[in-house]
């Protein structure tokens, strides 16, 4: 499937590595030297030398994190997560996030290199950048840092994600020897 590559994205590309400028930056990446990647008339082409299950595989890769890195380039990546729990919200200082979660004290996170992190109305976090796989990582580090309590379901969670509660002691009542 090629990748359309808009006229404010620039590709260049030395034996297997890959550098794709855009407005929001720049990303480069080394690819397999297997994969054959072409740039025609603004159109990213990926062929493979042969149908062998590691090709096949390596094809489909090498095509998303090339449409992956043409998109972080263009529009960028984001990544919402929401704080639940009473008294519990994040505060932006500087260009790190302080979280207050339940702790004795306060967490205190540093944004990796080319990410941005926003807080809105103080239980929303924003994780942006350009890099689809470095977004992820600090959403999941952040979310690792109270991840949802299964009883009460208060913690750190992406938007969107259904946590499942448990049932808790009720059980005990019911079953008590008289």
């Amino acid at each position: 499937m090629p990748i359309p590559v808009p006229d404010t994205v620039t590709v260049s590309i030395k034996k297997d590595e890959v550098k794709v400028t855009g407005p929001k930056g720049e990303l480069s990446r080394r690819f397999n030297p297997d994969m054959n990647i072409k740039l025609e008339n603004s159109v990213l082409t990926v062929s493979r030398p042969s149908d062998s299950k590691e090709h096949r595989s390596l094809h489909g890769l090498t095509r998303s994190l090339l449409a992956n890195m043409v998109q972080g380039v263009t529009a960028g990546f984001e990544k919402h997560l929401d704080i639940v729990g009473v008294g519990y919200r994040a505060e932006k200082a500087g260009d790190k996030l302080t979280l207050r979660i339940g702790y004795s004290h306060t967490v205190e996170v540093a944004p990796l290199p080319g990410i941005s992190l926003d807080v809105e109305g103080g239980t929303h976090i924003k994780v942006s950048g350009i890099d689809k796989e470095v977004v992820g990582e600090m959403a999941a580090e952040i979310r690792a840092i109270r991840p949802p309590d299964p009883y009460k379901g208060k913690g750190i969670r992406y938007v969107g994600e259904i946590v499942r509660l448990k049932a808790g002691k009720a059980g005990k009542a019911i079953g008590q020897k008289i």
